[in-house]
């Protein structure tokens, strides 16, 4: 039976209805590798020089807590910002003195990009906060909240929360490991000048505002390197070619300083 003209127009809105909602999954799914214009701050360029860059700097200070991810590649050195970011690096060294991140894989990587781990299931879906379902104030059920910060960004070697979305940290994890020059994704002016060089030897400024960066690689990044040069193969859904063939494990996570 032919359908009526209203029962047509109904269908055709229909269609284009799904059609867009497609196309906006495929664009938020792949808004990580986009060229970005934005900052995740309103400060002047002359407020941004002036403030303190910890990624830029090896030095351990005191407020600062360094954690050992020893894996089966070798070993990744990190320092965490807890003053910047007291929720990520609370959580994160928890869940390392915990041994939660034992036998864990990284289980998602795109060489010149990222690699992501943090996940107990290894599937890229698991993994909570060390505050589910013990204080609904700071995670009600779905992953506690980003913390932003204009003395942090996605350069090469920051290690930044995953999310599904915002305010939605559990326990995964990612490091930047793009080592291209990504200085002319941004708009100068919204960056510090030494950010905008940091940028320069690589990163992923696409994530910044988006993602909760709080710590930097200080030592390892040759093992950041090898991990993200692994064979890889689709990953479940075919959405992308991330899954690792021969994933590399976190053996343990060490905490050395706080």
């Amino acid at each position: 039976m032919k359908k009526g003209r209203s029962e047509m127009i109904v269908a055709g809105m229909v269609t284009i209805v799904v059609l867009a909602a497609i196309g906006v999954a495929f664009l938020s799914s792949h808004a990580s590798k986009q060229p970005t214009t934005q900052s995740n701050h309103t400060l002047s360029k002359k407020a941004l020089n002036k403030r303190s860059l910890p990624q830029l700097s090896n030095t351990v200070h005191k407020n600062e807590t360094v954690v050992e991810i020893k894996t089966t590649a070798g070993t990744i050195k990190v320092k965490l910002f807890k003053k910047y970011a007291p929720l990520a690096v609370k959580n994160f060294t928890k869940h390392a003195q915990q041994g939660y991140y034992n036998n864990t894989t990284f289980h998602r990587i795109i060489n010149d990009f990222m690699i992501q781990g943090g996940d107990p299931t290894g599937t890229g879906s698991g993994g909570s906060s060390i505050w589910k379902n013990k204080n609904s104030k700071i995670d009600s059920g779905s992953g506690f909240k980003n913390e932003i910060s204009a003395s942090l960004y996605n350069i090469r070697g920051a290690l930044s929360m995953a999310n599904a979305g915002a305010d939605t940290n559990g326990s995964q994890f990612f490091i930047n490991q793009n080592h291209e020059d990504a200085s002319k994704q941004i708009k100068k002016k919204n960056y510090p000048d030494k950010i905008v060089k940091a940028y320069a030897k690589g990163g992923n400024p696409s994530l910044d505002g988006n993602y909760t960066v709080f710590g930097q690689v200080i030592d390892g990044m040759d093992v950041v390197d090898k991990i993200a040069d692994a064979e890889v193969e689709d990953n479940a859904d075919g959405s992308e070619k991330s899954l690792p063939v021969d994933p590399v494990k976190v053996v343990s996570t060490v905490v050395t300083t706080r």
